[in-house]
């Protein structure tokens, strides 16, 4: 087995990684894919079509890529710098997942994974291949059996040294590379990240109803929201870390090192005001480079709707107003249901 150069270790840490570790492949387990064909089956993954579309190829590293031998598996710490829930509290203003306050991350990261995979392609003459969360390949499951943490209650991966707070990228080499010695954790008898989550998103602990997660509901479900769950989604406009957030183990997370990872002023709780104006090129040119552009002003405008319906601040209701003749029904929706919320408030 090959063993990592100095060299390339001395480059994982002046790239911004923040820890990484080694897994045999071949040791990888199956119960990971099992797991898998169970929540499809399930249709917990919703709307996200692809997921079932893939899922044998994502069942496995060696469905994916029959020559790998070892996953090189690279953890970079995002954490905030403050207690992302307490602007849960101020309902005028939206609430954005802390990894989107900043730059698409799946860019940053991969430009770096990238280099690291030359020099390892060089050091062991084989291939490689580079993933950041853009692949059929179940990163979580490979982190965890890396060793750089343990899928929590909430499946998300806990890690001792950062908590909640890893972005994940994997190298996969055709070369047998020395695995690291695995230590592992576990959530004990904590339940916390269940027991927050507002949409009651976890039938059980370790598994996960997208169909009504927050994360999903505001990035990848286009639709109408069911009437049921929009009051839950308070004022969060873009994902949700209340599970994440939560964690007993964020007690020992750091804040990020990366300026690009650190978040913008104007994204730290923006005013929802101020979001609900924004026309097509104006969501463009603020959200240029970050991850919230993906989802399209159409959809972010739904979202700031239904946070403006959940406010109770009756200084909105000419922001809501604008929005109910809108020619997208899904926009018109939400702006009517806002203005009906708010129309209630003011009523009192």
């Amino acid at each position: 087995m090959t063993t990592l150069s100095k060299s390339i270790v001395a480059r994982i840490s002046s790239l911004g990684f923040s820890t990484y570790n080694i897994v045999d492949i071949d040791d990888f387990s199956t119960h990971h894919g099992d797991r898998f064909f169970k929540y499809i089956k399930h249709k917990h993954h919703g709307t996200m079509a692809w997921l079932e579309q893939t899922a044998p190829r994502r069942s496995h590293p060696h469905n994916l890529w029959p020559d790998a031998k070892s996953a090189l598996v690279l953890g970079m710490n995002y954490g905030p710098d403050s207690d992302p829930l307490k602007s849960l509290a101020h309902k005028d203003k939206a609430t954005i997942s802390v990894y989107a306050r900043n730059k698409d991350y799946h860019g940053l990261i991969k430009g770096r994974l990238k280099e690291l995979a030359g020099l390892l392609a060089r050091d062991t003459g084989k291939d490689v291949k580079v993933f950041v969360d853009t692949t059929p390949l179940m990163e979580k499951p490979l982190a965890a059996a890396a060793g750089l943490g343990w899928q929590g209650k909430h499946t998300n991966l806990v890690s001792r040294e950062f908590g909640s707070w890893l972005f994940l990228g994997v190298i996969l080499s055709a070369e047998e590379l020395t695995p690291t010695p695995l230590h592992t954790g576990d959530c004990g008898s904590c339940q916390l990240c269940l027991d927050i989550c507002p949409t009651d998103a976890f039938p059980n602990p370790y598994q996960i109803d997208a169909r009504k997660c927050i994360s999903y509901l505001t990035i990848e479900f286009k639709g109408k929201v069911d009437l049921e769950l929009r009051a839950k989604l308070g004022n969060r406009i873009y994902g949700c870390d209340d599970c994440l957030a939560v964690c007993p183990w964020n007690k020992f997370a750091q804040t990020a090192r990366e300026a690009k990872l650190q978040a913008r002023d104007d994204l730290n709780a923006p005013a929802l005001a101020e979001l609900a104006t924004l026309n097509d090129q104006e969501f463009r040119s603020r959200f240029s480079g970050s991850a919230i552009k993906r989802i399209g002003r159409d959809q972010f405008i739904r979202n700031v709707l239904y946070a403006i319906g959940n406010s109770a601040d009756t200084t909105l209701i000419s922001a809501a107003q604008s929005h109910t003749t809108d020619e997208n029904p899904v926009i018109s929706d939400a702006a009517q249901w806002a203005l009906h919320r708010l129309n209630k408030v003011s009523m009192r």
